[in-house]
């Protein structure tokens, strides 16, 4: 089967790249492009170009920003066959933050055309499986959580000898991620002068990472981005891992199948702090609280011994083999 996987971003979705190394162990043939630009127009277009020249058996389209993909139904016999569409983020509830109410309807309609138009819908979570079958009831929805690859916890046993899961007794705090207001920078550097005895890592970066750091704490350590494999080395000095997001109309919806980096953090045994995130399925060495919590519950949590894990607390990519191939494979 050839397997058209299209997205804003290719080369930088990662949700689309698990997929793309599940589908080809699978044996599919997949195409994932590299469209050189961020405008959507442009994008849009070569997108559609893309469909009738390569001609595939299924489009999997991964949402965000869903305007991109008007008119793609139309493209069905023509260029395609069957239409996935991979609900991974609401982008009505997202621009609403922004743009109010006209946001919500403009970004909704188009979330709601692709989500009839499709012969089947993928998502990561119950919130988000619910939430697109207001646009489309009655429709297969099939949750696929965003699970860590099994060599990422690998990537840090090779390194501390097998032992990857012991805490570091004065281990830093660490946090991962896009430097930026939305997942919750103001509130990390305000935990870390509350806490000055402790060090915090911030592996990461973004745009505006440097306004943001430039009058940072002492006790802030900014190594940038990072290469995987040495995410997975830092993580394994961390006494705690944190996700410090304020809570907002996009909470309900990240949950704990959903967020990449905490699913890696647990999946390493670590004690994980977070807020603006919603709990499904209770995990051990997870502790989600209001964010007005967060320093009582960084506080509480630096002295406590990760639980230990046994083989049915781990959640890695592989789990969701099946379930992918019944989707493909489904008529």
């Amino acid at each position: 089967m050839k397997i058209l996987l299209l997205a804003n971003q290719p080369e930088r979705t990662t949700r689309l790249r698990m997929f793309t190394g599940t589908l080809q162990s699978q044996g599919h043939e997949v195409v994932v492009p590299s469209f050189g630009t961020r405008n959507w127009i442009s994008i849009a277009g070569q997108a559609k170009r893309m469909v009738m020249e390569e001609k595939p058996d299924v489009v999997h389209i991964f949402n965000v920003p869903d305007v991109i993909y008007h008119g793609f139904a139309g493209l069905r016999g023509k260029g395609y066959q069957r239409l996935i569409y991979d609900y991974r983020s609401p982008w009505g509830v997202e621009f609403a933050q922004t743009f109010k109410a006209p946001g919500k309807l403009f970004a909704e309609r188009f979330e709601r055309e692709l989500a009839r138009a499709a012969d089947i819908i993928t998502t990561v979570n119950e919130p988000l499986q619910e939430k697109v079958r207001e646009y489309a009831p009655g429709k297969r929805v099939h949750i696929i959580p965003n699970y860590p690859q099994r060599s990422f916890c690998q990537e840090v046993s090779d390194i501390e000898g097998g032992e990857h899961a012991v805490r570091q007794e004065k281990g830093p705090i660490i946090f991962i991620g896009r430097v930026c207001t939305q997942e919750g920078i103001g509130r990390l550097l305000e935990l870390a002068r509350a806490i000055p005895e402790r060090e915090f890592w911030i592996v990461g970066g973004g745009p505006f990472a440097r306004y943001y750091l430039w009058r940072r704490p002492a006790n802030v350590i900014d190594l940038g981005w990072q290469p995987h494999e040495k995410v997975a080395a830092l993580l394994g000095k961390a006494s705690l891992c944190l996700i410090p997001r304020e809570e907002n109309a996009l909470t309900p919806y990240s949950t704990d199948k959903s967020v990449w980096k905490l699913n890696e953090y647990l999946a390493l045994g670590k004690v994980v702090v977070a807020s603006g995130v919603t709990m499904i399925e209770k995990r051990k060495n997870l502790v989600i609280v209001p964010s007005r919590d967060l320093e009582r519950a960084v506080r509480d949590n630096l002295a406590r011994e990760p639980e230990p894990m046994s083989r049915e607390d781990y959640r890695f990519w592989d789990m969701n083999d099946q379930v992918i191939r019944e989707v493909y494979e489904s008529q």
